[in-house]
């Protein structure tokens, strides 16, 4: 089975639909979604509605999560506050019970998806350091594990006996002795100096890992965030992915 996996749409719907004409393309037989569709961008509903259509799995995001007052935005930047609080101004009553059916975490065809980190999943935490990965390991439920949150396509992977490695996120085919922390980057929201959208395809007969990156019509999405008068770092930043 070959699973197309995507993460932090953002509300971002020049960026979701390319990379979903690109997905066609790869021939995958399911695609599912890590969380983050909404938030930041201003095409929420319309993500929501494609997201929901198309994925056979739908994780809940902490964008997501903060959309249904499920959590707090203390600890959101004042843009993020800003965007999210437009987000839930702008949802239909239809998008909300979408937002309501995703799930935490899920487990299919011997991979663990969550949207931030196996460790307490419910809370969030970022992958960032080789002791975030640790405090990660014991807790994905098999090798491979896939998740976005930071909008970074990297790899860390543990063989035992020995502290994680960190690797920038990149085509491999993972060892049967290690596990890994795989993230997918994010389709709508890059922060890694790229632009182009991203996503992860997993072979799980071959158990080929591929990334994805998806060039996009940034200059309309920009132009539909200012509409919507939304925060201009947040429309600045598309155009050079941070």
């Amino acid at each position: 089975m070959r699973i197309a996996l995507v993460s932090d749409v953002h509300a971002n719907l020049e960026a979701l639909e390319a990379v979903l004409n690109h997905i066609e393309s790869e021939n995958t037989d399911t695609i599912c979604s890590l969380g983050d569709v909404v938030g930041y961008g201003s095409d929420p509903s319309a993500c929501l509605e494609l997201v929901d259509k198309i994925c056979q799995i739908k994780l809940i995001g902490n964008h997501d999560y903060y959309a249904l007052g499920r959590e707090s935005s203390n600890d959101y930047s004042p843009l993020a506050k800003i965007s999210t609080e437009w987000t839930k101004k702008t949802l239909t009553d239809k998008d909300v019970s979408i937002l309501d059916s995703f799930t935490m975490e899920e487990v299919i065809e011997g991979i663990h998806l969550v949207h931030a980190s196996p460790f307490k999943p419910q809370e969030f935490h970022y992958i960032l350091t080789h002791k975030d990965a640790a405090d990660a390991f014991p807790n994905c439920k098999t090798n491979l594990c896939f998740m976005g949150h930071t909008h970074v396509p990297v790899i860390f992977n543990e063989k035992p006996g020995q502290p994680p490695r960190q690797r920038v996120g990149h085509d491999f085919v993972p060892q049967p002795d290690c596990k890994y922390l795989i993230n997918v980057g994010s389709v709508g929201q890059p922060r890694d100096n790229d632009p182009r959208a991203s996503y992860v395809v997993y072979d799980t007969e071959t158990r080929d890992v591929c990334y994805h990156r998806i060039e996009y019509d940034i200059k309309s999405a920009q132009r539909k965030m200012e509409e919507a008068e939304l925060p201009e770092m947040l429309i600045e930043r598309l155009a050079v992915g941070k």
